[in-house]
C-alpha cells in the first residue's frame, strides 16, 4: 500500500478525531437544548468515523493508528472555552464550528481527490457526504442564530 495513502487516512483519522472532540466541546458550551443534541450526535458520528477508518488502517498493516487530536484542534477548543467564559453565546459557538467544519471539509475534499483504492475511496465518499451535509447544516443554523441575536 502507498505511504500516500496511509498519509490521507491517517489525516482523516485526524480531521475526525479533531471533530469529536469539536462537536462535544460545543455540546458542552451551548444553552440549546437541540443544539447539544446536534453537536452530540455529531461528536458520535466522528468517533465512528475515526473508528471505521481506523479499522482500515489495521487491514492494511497498521497495528497501532494514532488515536489523538491535533494541536491545532486543541488551540481551537481553548479558544472556543475562552470565548465562552468572555460571553460567548450559541451564535459565537456556532462559528468556532463551522470554521472547524470548514476544516475537516477542505481535508475531506482532498482526500476524494487522492486517487484512494476503490474500498477506501467508497468509505471516503460516504464520509465526505455527511461531513458536507453538516458543514451546511452549520451555516444555516449560523444565519438563523446570527438574525436572533
Amino acid at each position: 500500500m502507498a505511504d500516500d495513502t496511509l498519509r490521507v487516512i491517517e489525516d482523516l483519522i485526524e480531521t475526525c478525531r479533531d471533530g469529536q472532540a469539536g462537536f462535544l466541546e460545543a455540546a458542552e458550551k451551548t444553552t440549546n437544548h437541540e443544539l447539544r443534541a446536534f453537536f452530540s450526535h455529531h461528536s458520535l458520528e466522528r468517533g465512528k468515523f475515526a473508528g471505521e477508518l481506523e479499522n482500515e488502517l489495521r487491514h492494511l498493516g497498521q497495528a497501532n493508528p494514532n488515536r489523538g487530536t491535533s494541536v491545532a484542534s486543541k488551540l481551537h477548543r481553548a479558544w472556543i472555552d475562552i470565548k465562552h467564559k468572555l460571553g460567548g453565546n450559541d451564535a459565537s459557538v456556532l462559528e468556532s464550528v463551522e470554521n472547524g467544519e470548514h476544516n475537516a471539509r477542505n481535508h475531506y475534499q482532498e482526500a476524494l481527490h487522492a486517487g484512494l483504492p476503490a474500498d477506501l475511496q467508497a468509505i471516503v465518499e460516504r464520509q465526505a457526504e455527511s461531513v458536507f451535509a453538516s458543514h451546511n447544516q452549520i451555516r444555516t443554523l449560523q444565519d438563523v442564530y446570527k438574525r436572533v441575536a
